[in-house]
């Protein structure tokens, strides 16, 4: 069977199960099985693949077929401007987290969006960024480090601390960390937030568990039969984990430290009384690729 007979079939069988992006999804398991760029599988539509070869790929397609997320077929997922290993039982990286490594080089770059009332953060921003004295980060829940490790490979200056209740998330994060060759520059510790006391953080970063318990219900099948609950359960109100973040952050911080958090698009108003109450100023409430409230930046004042 020659490659573009395989796709085709392929694509078709996935079409047939409620794959939406059957194409695009039947090309890149290809790609995993050969093990070549999908550039280059295009290029090479002609060609016959063995039966062991087809074997696997028919395997793959059947476990796609089951909803099953391409990143656990492929272990691997693009991510900002680099590729990480993913293993199953570890949030799969998504593409409006991604709003949070802006956010932080802006900070670092002192080019915060300015509002009206700017001129305290403006200052507080100048005071984190106004000389090149090395950082100290903390990451509340590191899943595969797709955050904390994009932000270490921008900032050379920067020293990461990650946390993650998940020893399948730790190793995971090790094994990102050495890929991307920022392995030093980074400790990793397998604790909840509730009992870790180790350091003080000129920046924490968190993509805590923000959906509500009876909401799980609803997601896509290719996340709730697959990825961990741990990950995404935010209890009763959806905002249980947002709140252990924030009150061990006000320890864990130093003062006129930055918090950045993802959140729900409809948690903003919730989560910046919160954050007040704790002593922190909202720098700003940033949207997402669909326009929807997702990421709060705040100072420790």
């Amino acid at each position: 069977m020659k490659i573009y007979n395989a796709i085709n079939k392929a694509s078709e069988l996935l079409k047939e199960n409620g794959i939406i992006s059957s194409k695009l999804d039947s090309e890149i398991l290809i790609s995993k099985v050969l093990g070549a760029e999908r550039s280059n599988i295009i290029l090479n539509i002609s060609k016959e693949l063995t039966e062991k070869e087809i074997s696997i790929y028919n395997k793959l397609i059947q476990q796609r077929c089951k909803r099953k997320p391409i990143a656990y077929l492929t272990k691997k997922k693009e991510f900002w401007k680099y590729e990480f290993e993913i293993s199953e039982g570890v949030l799969i990286p998504r593409p409006d987290t991604e709003l949070i490594i802006e956010q932080v080089l802006k900070i670092s770059k002192n080019v915060l969006i300015p509002r009206p009332d700017s001129e305290l953060i403006v200052e507080k921003v100048l005071e984190f960024t106004k000389n090149k004295q090395s950082k100290n980060l903390l990451e509340i829940g590191v899943g595969s480090g797709c955050i904390i490790l994009s932000i270490l490979k921008e900032k050379n200056n920067f020293y990461g601390t990650g946390i993650d209740i998940s020893k399948k998330s730790i190793q995971t994060c090790r094994i990102n960390s050495d890929n991307l060759g920022v392995f030093n520059r980074l400790k990793l510790f397998k604790s909840d937030i509730d009992n870790f006391k180790y350091g003080k953080y000129d920046l924490i970063i968190s993509n805590p568990p923000y959906i509500k318990k009876f909401d799980l219900k609803y997601l896509e099948k290719d996340v709730i039969n697959y990825e961990p609950l741990s990950a995404l359960n935010g209890g009763i109100d959806g905002l249980s984990e947002i709140r252990k973040v924030i009150n061990n952050s006000t320890q864990l911080i130093k003062k006129k430290g930055i918090l950045v958090l993802e959140i729900g698009f409809n948690q903003s108003e919730e989560v910046k009384k919160i954050l007040y109450r704790k002593g922190f100023y909202i720098n700003k409430v940033f949207k997402d690729l669909s326009k929807k409230n997702r990421c709060i930046v705040s100072t420790k004042i």
